[in-house]
């Protein structure tokens, strides 16, 4: 404060203005030499070796050596180049002036030769030596080792974070050694050997978006940003000796760099459910009908659900009707009582009808309005791939088959209790992908693999805080699909109708001991929907929980009915199977007692 004073007083100023004064101060001070940093100034020698702090574990190296380059505004700290890993990091460091780096390997674009040697004569005469005493007086100290200058303290994410970390940089691995090499923009694309081919693209690219005028010329309105958009290079294998490989490109708009509620307010659009998928392959399956898919270019964020409102009322135009239990359904009855079917994910279809004729009629209608790709008789949807085989006449006998292993074996019982107490292992599960590996499980227990859904239920509770015994249970289920790789649904023509099976597991979750609901539904003894799920209330016995869960594959039974009712197929719901006596006895009598009075009303549908 005494310097705050003197500056006041020099100055003439009042006392009102002691905060600009010390601020002053604080600038003139952070840029003269100090005690500190041996009376030197706090600026260095641009390119001066700087040592990074770091803290790669007790026993290693704790700095590594970097390269000063400039003063980072607003931190406390210096903005420095490393070369190992070829980075720009921000520290507080300890500089070494003594020398400059040596050649870096970095090459410089200008000529060395035209360099020349410069020499300077600097007059000593007039430099003042440091007095004798004060030099005696410091070489008869102690030899302390003096502190340098702190460093920053590095802050950490917690470990159970770094999962994601590993995830971020598997991505950017693979992305480097994607073998296809597709190129990232424009400049890539023209100048790489099958730039012919991207060309092309791009061309049937243009033409699609102006015949489906995509855009209209118009002034931009005063205060508005137009959203720029990207060239976007995708290579995707066709099957070897069937399809060859296709080059798509799309010309999508930047939807990030919209402003929500100013540039757009509704963004849902519908997607067709996985079980109306398998819905329509059992009608295709039943009834020997042809199947083909479709594809038909948006990159905003509204962009999806104006295509569905205007592929919506295409389909209705043309006398097709929209399900009302699934809204990318449609279907549409010919004059001979014949129908054809069509379901939609996002720009994904796929066509079953009676004969390949009624399916090219419908698909020259859509190829009129939109620009569509005929990919022929149907492979793949969603990741499923779809193997049809005329010539099969039953299912395999797999009940005398000897199974490798179980799904999950008993002995293991998962629970919050489990979670990582030491830090090494801590340190072991923060380079364990679990999310990864249970995100990958539940897609196949989704899309084709019912046997996956009471184990991914039960892994995936533990996502936000996994220990090794929760890791060691799905590896289990990875040596299971290991085993069972050639398991898939297969559709096919016996006379069995719809039939539900349900089941609960009472008290099954350790943690707060709730019952789990599981069911199935099968049509033609395939599965077409199933669920297995923890229910949101405590049951207090294993009635209560298995009437439940029969409430609960009941909603979905009248669901199945009220959508196979709609595709014209009158498919009876025939029975729904239950393994608990008392549970189907309260479903038929209401018996109202002490053990039973105080279930919610809400499970009492099934009456």
């Amino acid at each position: 404060m005494e310097k705050v004073q003197c500056m006041l007083s020099n100055a003439n100023l009042p006392k009102l203005f002691w905060v600009e004064a010390a601020s002053t101060v604080c600038f003139l001070m952070n840029r003269s030499p100090s005690v500190a940093v041996e009376k030197k100034t706090p600026q260095e020698i641009f390119g001066c070796p700087a040592y990074a702090h770091v803290d790669h574990g007790k026993l290693e190296p704790r700095s590594i050596k970097c390269v000063f380059l400039s003063y980072k505004a607003g931190v406390k700290g210096y903005k420095l180049w490393c070369p190992e890993n070829r980075k720009v990091v921000i520290s507080r460091d300890v500089f070494d002036e003594t020398a400059m780096l040596p050649n870096l390997s970095l090459k410089d674009s200008s000529n060395k030769e035209n360099l020349k040697q410069v020499e300077h004569k600097i007059n000593t005469e007039s430099t003042p030596q440091a007095s004798t005493k004060i030099e005696n007086r410091v070489t008869s100290l102690p030899q302390y080792s003096i502190a340098k200058n702190r460093t920053r303290r590095e802050i950490k994410p917690p470990k159970k974070y770094a999962e994601a970390d590993l995830v971020a940089y598997a991505l950017n691995v693979a992305e480097d050694i994607d073998v296809n090499q597709e190129p990232s923009n424009y400049s890539e694309a023209i100048s790489c050997e099958d730039s012919e081919k991207w060309m092309f693209a791009m061309r049937e690219e243009m033409e699609s978006l102006h015949k489906n005028k995509t855009w209209d010329l118009v002034k931009l309105s005063k205060g508005k940003k137009t959203v720029r958009c990207k060239w976007v290079f995708k290579k995707k294998e066709g099957t070897p000796g069937v399809e060859e490989p296709r080059y798509k490109v799309r010309l999508v708009a930047k939807g990030y760099s919209q402003i929500p509620g100013v540039d757009f307010i509704d963004v849902f659009s519908p997607v067709v459910k996985h079980s109306s998928i398998r819905a329509l392959l059992g009608i295709v399956a039943m009834h020997d009908l042809e199947l083909e898919q479709f594809d038909a270019l948006y990159g905003l964020k509204q962009s999806p659900r104006q295509w569905y409102k205007r592929f919506d009322s295409f389909m209705t135009s043309h006398d097709f009707k929209r399900s009302s239990f699934d809204s990318c359904v449609y279907f549409k009855k010919n004059s001979d009582d014949s129908f054809v079917y069509l379901l939609l994910y996002v720009d994904d279809m796929l066509i079953a009808a009676k004969d390949k004729g009624e399916i090219r009629t419908v698909k020259a209608q859509l190829s009129e309005e939109f620009k569509m790709k005929d990919l022929g008789p149907a492979k793949k949807i969603l990741g499923m791939e779809i193997l049809r085989d005329r010539k099969a006449s039953k299912l395999f006998n797999m009940q005398s088959a000897k199974p490798i292993s179980t799904p999950l074996a008993a002995h293991f019982r998962l629970s919050s209790a489990l979670s990582p107490q030491s830090d090494d292992e801590i340190e072991y599960i923060s380079h364990v992908p679990y999310s990864s590996v249970v995100g990958s499980l539940m897609y196949a227990m989704v899309c084709s693999r019912p046997d996956l859904s009471y184990l991914v239920s039960t892994v995936s509770r533990y996502m936000v805080d996994p220990s090794k015994e929760h890791w060691k249970a799905v590896q289990w289920i990875l040596r299971y699909l290991r085993g069972t790789t050639d398991v898939c649904l297969q559709f096919g023509r016996t006379r069995d109708g719809v039939i539900g099976y349900v089941d609960a597991d009472f008290a099954g979750d350790l943690d707060r001991r709730r019952s789990l609901t599981g069911y199935v539904f099968t049509i033609r003894g395939c599965a077409i929907s199933w669920k297995a799920t923890l229910q949101t209330t405590v049951a207090l016995s294993t009635t209560e929980a298995e009437y439940m869960a029969i409430t609960k594959a009941c909603k979905e039974a009248i669901w199945l009915k009220g959508l196979f009712s709609e595709l014209n197929e009158d498919l009876q719901i025939s029975t729904v199977f239950c393994d608990s006596q008392s549970a189907i006895f309260l479903t038929k009598d209401q018996m109202f007692h002490e053990r039973t009075k105080h279930i919610d009303v809400r499970y009492h549908f099934v009456f």
